[in-house]
């Protein structure tokens, strides 16, 4: 049971992050670890495709603000030892309660009816919580333990994708093979980012006795694209300029995602890591849209020719004789 599996499993150990580590955070580290153990990147080592899994399963629950916060009670659960006494019976951990509860359900003997409000009142006690303990029962994608008196729903099933970055900022339909080999078509919607979840609402196992059907719940893996990057809704790229297009000025081309060219022009005297902005060129969504952001980089020749190094010694020589450093040596010596 995925219950079960959480109990035993530490996601924030598995991922490097502090149990209190913001959304934020938590995304920035997935993506580090995601590039650097993607099959991708990887070619076919088993460890490292492994260890993906692992980081993709912790960060599906982890990035999840209701199933985090179902994980987080059930790990305190463990990590506090919690005993209970039902019914007279001797004392048992997480597990045996667990099995009483399993076992009350399917009417066996392991637990009387009247022990399961005891059992269950102890389990609000430690969520601090009245009524039901959590919002789906021990972990919402099991589809199990749902409270007394109403039906169980069904399980989640999860599923993954990878798109090219492009598609993922277009948005797109892809067809996905469920667990049974059926297909089944999944609407990514536009700007969706690297490590989000689209869930499927009753697409999922249906419940064993009459409750709500499951959901599946796809996570999606973006791969990185070779000249652009996301931030936020705005899109990156890095354009190199030459040292006298920087120097002088000069109205140059930067590329676009997917559409032509757009010019650009560069001021005399832009250093490098200098950002130019081209509104509405990023990626949009319901929410809005972004701009593109070009950095300008100015690239320094490899080679040079005899007039070309002859014409720089002559420039070296007109330059003014301003050191660009004094100012970092003195608030270094500060």
């Amino acid at each position: 049971m995925a219950s079960q599996d959480w109990f035993d499993k530490d996601f924030y150990k598995v991922l490097g992050v502090a149990k209190d580590v913001s959304d934020t955070d938590l995304k920035k580290t997935y993506r580090k670890l995601a590039r650097t153990y993607h099959p991708d990147s990887t070619q076919g080592d088993p460890a490292a495709e492994a260890k993906f899994k692992e980081i993709s399963e912790a960060y599906s629950v982890l990035s999840d603000k209701e199933q985090r916060a179902e994980y987080d009670q059930i790990r305190a659960m463990g990590a506090g030892n919690a005993r209970f006494t039902a019914g007279g019976q001797g004392a048992g951990g997480f597990e045996d309660v667990f099995s009483a509860f399993n076992q009350g359900a399917r009417g066996g003997a392991g637990a009387r009816g009247a022990d399961f409000d005891d059992i269950f009142a102890m389990f609000n006690q430690q969520s601090g919580r009245s009524g039901r303990f959590g919002t789906g029962g021990f972990g919402r994608s099991t589809g199990g333990f749902q409270g007394f008196g109403g039906p169980q729903r069904g399980a989640d099933v999860t599923a993954r994708t990878t798109l090219d970055f492009a598609t993922a900022v277009r948005g797109d339909t892809v067809t996905l093979q469920g667990e049974d080999g059926k297909p089944f078509k999944v609407k990514v919607p536009a700007g969706v980012a690297d490590g989000q979840k689209i869930r499927l609402r009753g697409r999922g196992r249906p419940s064993p006795d009459g409750g709500e059907a499951g959901d599946i719940v796809v996570s999606v893996t973006v791969r990185p694209h070779p000249v652009f990057t996301r931030d936020g809704l705005n899109l990156r790229v890095v354009v190199p300029v030459t040292f006298t297009e920087a120097a002088l000025g000069a109205t140059i081309e930067v590329p676009t995602l997917g559409g032509d060219p757009v010019k650009l022009r560069v001021a005399p005297g832009t250093p490098s890591g200098r950002v130019l902005r081209v509104k509405g060129r990023g990626v949009s969504t319901a929410k809005g849209t972004g701009d593109l952001l070009a950095e300008v980089q100015v690239a320094v020749p490899a080679h040079l020719d005899e007039d070309a190094r002859a014409a720089l010694e002559r420039f070296a020589e007109l330059e003014p004789k301003e050191n660009p450093r004094a100012d970092l040596m003195s608030k270094a010596r500060s």
